[in-house]
C-alpha cells in the first residue's frame, strides 16, 4: 500500500525518465496514486527536451531518472538539469536496478542528485523520498522567495525615504508592492498641503513595459479606505473589497476607466499618528494570499507611511521656521526723500534649511543706511543669528556710530554670543544730499552702481568677514551723480554649483545695466533670469538716488 502524500508536501508533477517501459508504468501509477502528475520520458534527449520547452510556471518539481538510458546515463542528465539556470533547483532522485553499488550511490550524489533509490524498490520508501525531497525544496524555495522578499522591501524602503516629493513617495510605494509579488499595485498619499491626493500606480503587464501613472484624486477617498481598514487607529490595517464594491470606490471618485484595477482587491493602510491622514496601498485581491505577502506588504505600508510623516514634518518644520526668518526682516521701508526703494526676498525651496539672508534699511541722522548681509550656514541657528545682527545694527545705528564702527561692533557681537559662527554684511550709507555714499563691506559681494548713462560697476573696497575678531579697513566714500542706482545682493542670487564666482557677478552686472528704470520690475527681472537653480536663500535690495 502507498502511503499517502504529506500534506507538507502535496501533490506535485513530476517527470518519471526511464526506458523500460513496465518500470515507467509502475513508477508513475504509484505515484499517480498518491495524488501527483505524472509527465514520462524514454531517454535522455527527450526528457531534456521536455524541460526545455515547458514554461516556468509549468515546469515539473521533481525528476525521477534512471541510470540506465539508451542514449546517455542518468548521471549526465541530472547534470545537465543542474546546469541549466531555468531547471538547477528541479531536485533529482535517481533508481536503478543495475547500479546498485555504493560507488554508484555515491557518484550520483556527488554529480547532483538529491536522493538514490535501488531496486527492487518499495512503494512507500518511493513515496517517502519523493516527499522528504519536495518538502525540502518547496522549503529551501520559499526561503529563497522570502529572502528577495525581504531585499526587496529593505530596497524599497530605501528609496521611500530618499523620496524628495509625495508623488515620488507614491511611486515608490507602488513600484515595491509589484516588487513584493504583486501583479498590480497603486499607492494613495495624501500630501503635506492636505488638499492633493497623490495616486500612482505601477503596472508591469502594460505594452510599454512598467511605469508609473500619476492620478489626482478627492482627499476623501483615503477616508473611506481608512474606514475599511483601521478606522481611527494608527499602525497598519487590511481588507478585502469585491468587485463590486471597488468599481463603486473607483466610480465615486472619478477613477474609472483609468486602468487602475477593477477588484477583487486587497487594501493595506497606515497611519503613524492619531489624526492624521492615512496612505493606502492597493493590490490585487490574491496578491496577499501567500504568507509573506501578507506580511510584507503592510510592513512596505506602515515605511511609506513614515517616510511621508517625514515630508510633513519637514514642510511644516519649514514653514515654522520660514514664518519665524520672515519677522526677523524689516515690516516695511523708511521713506526717505529722493531715495526710492525696493526688496526682493526669496527663501530656498522647501526642501532646503533657512539660512542667515537679511536686508536692512535704517533713516539714521547721518543720512539713509542700507544693509544686507548672510549668515554662514543653513540652519536655525544661523536664522536666529542673522535676525541678532540685524536687531544690533537698528540699534547700534540710532546710536549715530559710522559704518566702520558699526561692523566692528557687529563682529564684537557675534564672536562673543556666536562663536564658530561667520557673517558677511555690507552696509552703504547715503549722504543726506544723496550725491555720495560711504561703504563698509565685511566680507560680502560688493554693491552694483549703475550710473544714468547705463554704466555699472562694483564698489569693489571690502574687509574681511566677520565672526573673526579682526579689525575692519576705513569707510570708502564714492560720489554718486543723481539717477544713479545701487544695487545690493547675497550670494544665493548668482552663485551656480561648479560655476566660478565671478562669472556670476560679470553677467549680473551686464544683466543690471541693461535692467528697466522701475525698480519693481527691475527686482522681478533679476530675479527670475538668475534664481534659475536656487539652492540659497537670496535677498536683493534696490536703491535709486535722485
Amino acid at each position: 500500500m502507498v502511503t499517502p502524500t504529506s500534506p507538507d508536501a502535496g501533490p506535485a508533477t513530476v517527470l518519471v525518465l526511464d526506458d523500460n517501459d513496465t518500470t515507467r508504468y509502475v513508477v508513475g501509477s504509484w505515484l499517480r496514486r498518491s495524488g501527483h502528475t505524472v509527465v514520462e520520458a524514454v531517454d535522455g534527449a527527450q526528457a531534456l527536451a521536455l524541460l526545455e520547452r515547458s514554461p516556468a510556471t509549468e515546469l515539473p518539481e521533481l525528476a525521477v531518472v534512471d541510470i540506465s538510458l539508451p542514449d546517455m546515463t542518468g548521471f549526465e542528465v541530472c547534470e545537465r538539469i543542474k546546469g541549466a539556470p531555468r531547471t538547477a533547483a528541479l531536485p533529482v532522485v535517481h533508481i536503478s536496478a543495475t547500479a546498485i553499488e555504493a560507488s554508484d550511490r555515491t557518484q550520483g550524489l556527488h554529480r547532483g542528485a538529491d536522493a538514490y533509490l535501488t531496486e527492487p524498490i518499495d512503494p512507500a520508501e518511493l513515496q517517502a523520498t519523493v516527499t522528504a525531497v519536495l518538502r525540502y525544496t518547496r522549503a529551501r524555495r520559499r526561503a529563497e522567495r522570502l529572502a528577495a522578499r525581504v531585499a526587496a522591501l529593505h530596497r524599497s524602503t530605501l528609496a521611500l525615504y530618499g523620496a524628495t516629493d509625495p508623488d515620488a513617495l507614491a511611486g515608490s510605494a507602488a513600484l515595491g508592492a509589484v516588487r513584493l509579488g504583486a501583479a498590480r499595485a497603486t499607492a494613495i498619499a495624501l500630501g503635506p498641503d492636505r488638499d492633493t491626493l497623490h495616486l500612482a500606480h505601477h503596472d508591469p503587464g502594460l505594452p510599454d513595459g512598467p511605469e508609473v501613472r500619476l492620478f489626482e484624486a478627492p482627499p476623501v477617498l483615503l477616508d473611506l479606505l481608512a474606514h475599511h481598514t483601521l478606522g481611527d487607529a494608527t499602525g497598519a490595517g487590511t481588507a478585502l473589497l469585491d468587485a463590486e464594491a471597488w468599481s463603486a470606490v473607483l466610480a465615486d471618485h472619478g477613477l474609472a476607466g483609468t486602468g487602475l484595477p477593477t477588484g477583487p482587491v486587497a487594501v493595506v493602510t497606515a497611519r503613524t499618528k492619531p489624526g492624521r491622514p492615512p496612505l493606502a496601498v492597493v493590490v490585487d485581491g490574491d496578491a496577499l494570499a501567500a504568507p509573506d505577502e501578507r506580511d510584507l506588504l503592510p510592513q512596505l505600508t506602515q515605511a511609506a507611511a513614515l517616510a511621508l510623516e517625514a515630508q510633513r514634518s519637514q514642510a511644516e518644520e519649514h514653514a515654522l521656521a520660514l514664518t519665524l526668518q520672515r519677522s526677523f526682516l524689516p515690516g516695511r521701508l523708511p521713506a526717505v526723500p529722493g531715495v526710492e526703494l525696493a526688496v526682493r526676498y526669496e527663501p530656498a525651496s522647501a526642501r532646503s534649511e533657512i539660512g542667515g539672508d537679511f536686508y536692512e534699511a535704517i533713516d539714521t541722522p547721518d543720512g539713509l543706511l542700507l544693509a544686507i548681509g548672510d549668515v554662514a550656514g543653513h540652519s536655525l541657528e544661523a536664522a536666529m543669528a542673522m535676525g541678532e545682527l540685524r536687531h544690533a545694527l537698528r540699534a547700534y545705528a540710532i546710536e549715530g556710530h559710522d559704518p566702520q564702527t558699526l561692523l566692528h561692533r557687529l563682529d564684537t557681537l557675534l564672536t562673543r554670543l556666536r562663536p564658530g559662527l561667520t557673517a558677511t554684511v555690507c552696509l552703504v550709507l547715503i549722504a543726506p544730499d544723496r550725491r555720495s555714499v560711504r561703504i563698509a563691506n565685511a566680507g560680502h559681494l560688493p554693491p552694483l552702481l549703475r550710473l544714468p548713462d547705463g554704466s555699472a560697476r562694483y564698489l569693489s573696497e571690502h574687509g574681511i568677514l566677520l565672526g573673526l575678531n579682526v579689525p575692519q579697513p576705513p569707510t570708502t566714500e564714492y560720489p554718486v551723480p543723481p539717477g544713479s542706482t545701487l544695487l545690493l545682493v547675497t550670494d544665493g542670487l548668482i552663485e551656480v554649483p561648479g560655476e566660478h564666482l565671478q562669472t556670476g557677478l560679470d553677467t549680473l552686472r551686464d544683466a543690471f545695466a541693461d535692467a528697466p528704470p522701475e525698480l519693481d520690475r527691475a527686482g522681478d527681472l533679476l530675479l527670475s533670469a538668475f534664481a534659475r537653480a536656487q539652492t540659497d536663500d537670496i535677498a536683493l535690495l534696490i536703491a535709486r538716488l535722485d
